[in-house]
């Protein structure tokens, strides 16, 4: 039997209970007719399942897995083949744990650096995202295990990531937020969507009927499972009626009482929860089908593909006077704490619990490198006198023919919950390379980061390796790569910039606003920097070998388009150096002289080759109709625009090599188009210095009036209002009290973990509906509204007595 056969011999409290979970991590069954719990789990770089009897929160202590490189890593790879070899090894490790759905992958786009949660995520491009994300669902799904793909959508900051509206213009959502979901969506087949805390022009995700139903479902094709994020829940009869089938986690029962009433008094089409549970059913069948409770998988294989994805997860940033790979004959000098205590994920729900774990110390010790360590500062809570570890490191450097020095961002420094506030290295770190650098010219550096950072050192160096955050053999990858046992392939997926004063979003993102625009629409990443003509100190795409390629023979095969017909590109790539290496050849795509705002260059394509010395091989790329589109706002879909496009195919965005030119005959639909010119002109023509958009040219692109950016004075408070706005009144103070004392209970005070940093910065913000959940039910709904109701008198009392003050 299928879901719906089920469904119709439900009662109406059992398709309602279907619409919620059974508990933290499980979704209900329905036992009499065979439908029993399954289990859903975290996971975007390995399976993060809680241990038996673990927290009402998900955040305790989870089973021994194998922890992958971060998604920010291994979208360096730009490898399809490896991100669906990854997820099928994750999806063993959840058959062998009896999970049947992965909460992966992350598929949002990288909007600002400074985003907490970059490193969950692949890129600031939609197609790479797209390529990636689609190939990681293909290789879980293959092994019977579902895949939620997050956070859908517009969910770019932490900060008040469960409150804020974002204000995206239909071009900017089309072409960068929403394309690389649709990639994965339309060529993963996925079993489950799972939408985020955030509202999306004024309409919260899991109410907005145009996203889960008209995009999602109708343009999409999407027939799975949509689930809300943890705690995203708004009105949930408005969700479920907007294409919202499942709450996660339990409700205990709240949410489906308020389903089954609103069917009883006929505010909701009891066709609709039909639906819902239907989907909720099939899920369940499937995972039931799907079960090996037997089975076993080779985690020393897993760690073996770890391996392999940190090593081809690398970037090559600087090689200056070829200091790498090191040289067997030379005395080095390991500095930095992160060679023996390596900095390898991020922080907050997805955090693994490797089941083995590499250093690079201990690698490099192991392949009978000439090394000396010294740690060069301190870490996690350790104490001690930094000025001493400095002098250590650098007494240590002078004494040997080079220095390699491991360092980036600890921690606490990005994490699920809050934003950073700058991309800056921690002081201890920036320092003790430029003292070391001082110290011993032959000095390379080692970076264990999630995310972008600003190198005030680099050019005092004279190598750079970006190991990112590498899972749990990245030690050993950054020991074969520095030793030259393996070399470096992988590319940027993001763009490095000089100041974060250059990003685009610098005056907009994660403000103390309610609202996040995102005034520099389409211009993301390289789109912006590339357009605006405005240097970065890393480009998209940029990585560097330890041999050299040579790009020749790029071949149209024709040199007029039209759309529905297919291009097809070639191009020849040899390598002319003296070692084997893996080149990654992109491919970019931009219109000569637009009458719309656009980029000047667009990734459309990348294939990875391996090449031994001398030896040549012939690439090949192909452009359908999608390629050459833009989302026509007049309208309300993908169009394609007549002129001339130039095909750019090179080593990064900053590196093309060759270039061919196609003439397009489009569908003349751009002239439907107000011509923005005058009333938006900065979008045209980017500034060099940091961009800056008036609420003119914003209103002009976004087509009506911006949404007030901050609560209006005599706005009252609801169940969405957070509580750190609250607490200027005597309950919102008791209810932070109660909350913060909570926290310390659990955390312990002020112990200022990673989790408990996440932890504070969550809750502070989450909305006031949030501590029903965090309460663990000790808090009702109706006590919460009461509790509100008296915050709502008190500020009105407050105003009147101002008021007549004044």
């Amino acid at each position: 039997m299928n879901g719906k056969e089920l469904t119709a011999q439900m009662t109406l409290q059992e398709k309602a209970s279907l619409c919620s979970g059974l508990d933290f991590w499980r979704l209900k069954g329905v036992e009499r007719l065979g439908l029993y719990p399954v289990m859903v789990t975290d996971g975007p770089h390995g399976l993060r399942k809680q241990v038996e009897g673990g927290d009402h929160l998900g955040i305790g202590a989870s089973v021994p897995a194998t922890c992958f490189p971060t998604a920010s890593a291994t979208a360096n790879s730009f490898d399809r083949q490896l991100l669906a070899e990854i997820g099928g090894a994750i999806g063993e490790e959840c058959l062998q744990e009896g999970v049947s759905v992965l909460l992966a992958p992350g598929a949002n786009i990288k909007r600002s650096p400074l985003c907490g949660r970059n490193f969950e995520y692949f890129s600031e491009d939609p197609y790479l995202t797209g390529e990636l994300a689609a190939a990681f669902i293909e290789g879980v799904q293959q092994k019977g295990v579902g895949t939620a793909i997050k956070h859908f959508a517009a969910n770019n900051q932490e900060k008040y990531r469960m409150t804020s509206n974002s204000v995206i213009d239909d071009r900017a959502l089309r072409e960068i937020y929403l394309s690389g979901f649709e990639r994965a969506v339309k060529k993963g087949r996925l079993y489950s969507v799972m939408c985020s805390y955030n509202l999306l022009n004024g309409v919260y995700v899991n109410e907005n009927y145009f996203l889960l139903t008209e995009v999602l479902r109708k343009e999409w094709g999407f027939d799975g499972v949509v689930m809300t994020d943890w705690g995203a829940v708004t009105d949930r009869v408005k969700g479920l009626a907007a294409g919202l089938d499942l709450e996660m986690p339990a409700s205990n029962g709240v949410t489906d009482a308020e389903i089954a009433a609103a069917v009883q008094n006929n505010s909701l089409d009891e066709a609709v929860l039909d639906t819902a549970a239907a989907r909720v059913a099939d899920l369940i069948l499937t995972a039931q089908d799907a079960k090996k409770p037997d089975y076993q998988c080779d985690m020393e294989t897993h760690h073996a593909l770890a391996l392999r994805a940190a090593r081809e997860s690398a970037v090559l940033l600087k090689n200056d006077d070829a200091i790498l790979p090191l040289a067997a004959s030379k005395s080095i000098a390991v500095i930095g704490a992160f060679a023996k205590t390596p900095r390898y994920q991020g922080a907050g729900s997805s955090k693994i619990n490797p089941y083995r774990i590499d250093n690079a110390l201990d690698a490099l010790k192991n392949m009978g490198a000439d090394i000396e360590y010294a740690p060069g500062y301190l870490t996690g809570e350790k104490s001690g006198d930094e000025e001493t570890l400095l002098n250590e490191a650098c007494a240590l450097a002078v004494q040997k023919d080079m220095a390699i020095i491991f360092a980036g961002l600890p921690d606490e420094y990005e994490s699920e919950g809050f934003d950073r506030v700058s991309l800056d290295m921690p002081q201890s770190h920036n320092r003790l390379i430029e003292m070391v650098a001082k110290a011993n010219p032959n000095t390379a550096v080692v970076l264990q980061t999630g995310s972008p950072v600003v190198m005030p050192w680099a050019d005092s160096v004279k190598g750079i390796l970006l190991a990112g955050l590498g899972g749990q053999a990245g030690g050993t990858a950054v020991a074969e790569l520095l030793t030259g046992k393996a070399v470096p392939c992988g590319k940027l997926a993001e763009s490095y910039p000089l100041a974060l004063t250059d990003t685009p979003c610098f005056n907009y993102f994660a403000k103390d606003s309610s609202s996040a625009e995102y005034r520099e629409s389409i211009f993301v990443g390289y789109r912006y920097y590339d357009t605006a003509g405005k240097q970065t100190a890393y480009p998209f795409g940029h990585g560097l070998s330890y041999t050299t390629f040579a790009y020749s023979d790029l071949t149209l095969s024709r040199s007029e388009w039209k759309p529905g017909d297919e291009l097809e590109i070639s191009v020849q790539i040899q390598n002319t150096g003296t070692v084997s290496g893996v080149e990654i050849a992109q491919l970019y795509l931009g219109i000569n002289n637009s009458r719309i705002y656009r980029a000047a260059k667009e990734l459309k394509g990348f294939e990875k080759v391996f090449l031994s010395p001398g030896e040549s091989k012939t690439l090949v790329f192909r452009l359908d109709t999608r390629s050459f589109a833009y989302y026509n706002t007049a309208i309300q879909d993908w169009a394609v625009e007549s002129g001339e496009y130039t095909i750019s195919v090179g080593a990064s965005i900053a590196d093309i090599r060759l270039t061919q030119t196609v003439r397009v005959s489009g569908d003349g639909k751009e002239a439907l188009l107000s011509d923005m010119r005058e009333r938006a002109p900065t979008y045209y023509h980017l500034p060099h210095e940091t961009l800056a958009i008036s609420d003119d040219e914003f209103e002009a692109i976004y087509g009506k009036n911006l949404p007030p950016s901050k609560r209006l004075p005599e706005e009252p408070f609801t169940l969405n209002s957070r509580l750190n706005e609250v607490q200027g009144t005597f309950i919102g103070r008791k209810l932070r009290q109660g909350a913060l004392a909570a926290l310390d209970k659990m955390f312990g005070a002020g112990q200022n973990t990673d989790l408990e940093l996440m932890m504070r910065a969550s809750v502070m913000e989450s909305p006031l509906r949030s501590l029903i959940m965090f309460s663990r039910g000790t808090l009702s709904k109706k006590q919460l509204t009461g509790l509100l109701a008296a915050i709502n008198l008190e500020t009105r009392i407050k105003r009147f007595f101002e008021k007549k003050i004044m």
